[in-house]
């Protein structure tokens, strides 16, 4: 599995650098298409980096137009990301990239493997974020 992970990330970083993003832009970029309205401490767990290191990709994508802050409502010292209108064509193109590559990884399976592998797939991430809260509250 952390082979396989490994050469999906690869081929992740080179399909998205062809858009002229760093994979953690993309994977910035589509979070917040799909988890949209959360502050930057959210989409720095998501993405598993340093709240510091979010806030610099950030200061760039917003300086570049793909994104902007806003104040929290709830919160005075947290900003809310949001795409922004040029962000949301890359993004579009991004999952149209995304679907291609996963075509090409999945190729020879058919309908029923590629439901299982969803199924097992699934199954495993509930039992390592089970885990994950167990080491936290033991840890």
């Amino acid at each position: 599995m952390s082979d396989n992970s490994r050469l999906l990330r690869r081929l992740f970083d080179e399909r998205v650098r062809q858009h002229g993003l760093t994979a953690a832009q993309a994977r910035l970029l589509l979070s917040l298409d799909l988890f949209p309205g959360e502050n930057q401490a959210f989409y720095a767990d998501r993405l598993e980096i340093e709240p510091i290191t979010l806030t610099r990709i950030v200061d760039r994508m917003e300086d570049a137009g793909w994104l902007e802050r806003r104040a929290d409502p709830a919160d005075r010292r947290a900003r809310i990301l949001h795409l922004t209108g040029k962000s949301r064509r890359i993004v579009e193109t991004l999952r149209l990239t995304l679907d291609a590559m996963m075509e090409e990884v999945l190729a020879g399976m058919n309908v029923g493997e590629r439901r299982m592998l969803e199924t097992l797939n699934g199954r495993i991430g509930d039992n390592l974020a089970r885990a994950r809260g167990r080491e936290l509250v033991d840890g």
